[in-house]
């Protein structure tokens, strides 16, 4: 396997608690609201979703070892924000796998044309 393909591999792997983290709907929907609406508490992420606040902090701390959101003290609350870092990481690897899957195409195209 070439360098480059292994450094491909490799950074997938590193995203591979991301996509996990990201597998859930519940997950993915606090995901969004935060990237949406900026910082918010537990009591704002389980407003009017139908799910418990134990229920949130357990989804939140999945997300939280997968370093997608971090979370912090302000006054009584604790105020969950995205951490963008991670994600952007997660995106790059998926357009690695876009082009690899680019090239395997056009190199499919080019056997059967011939």
């Amino acid at each position: 396997m070439s360098t480059r393909r292994r450094s491909a591999a490799a950074a997938v792997a590193r995203s591979a608690p991301i996509f996990a983290a990201l597998g859930d709907a519940t997950r993915l929907h606090i995901v969004a609201a935060l990237s949406t609406r900026g910082p918010q508490s537990i009591v704002r992420l389980t407003a009017g979703t139908g799910v418990t606040r134990q229920a949130v902090t357990k989804h939140l701390r999945v997300l939280s070892g997968a370093g997608l959101v971090r979370g912090h003290r302000a006054g009584r609350e604790r105020m969950w924000e995205l951490d963008t870092e991670r994600l952007e990481a997660a995106r790059r690897s998926l357009e690695q796998i876009s082009a690899q899957w680019d090239v395997a195409l056009g190199r499919l195209k080019a056997f059967v044309e011939a």
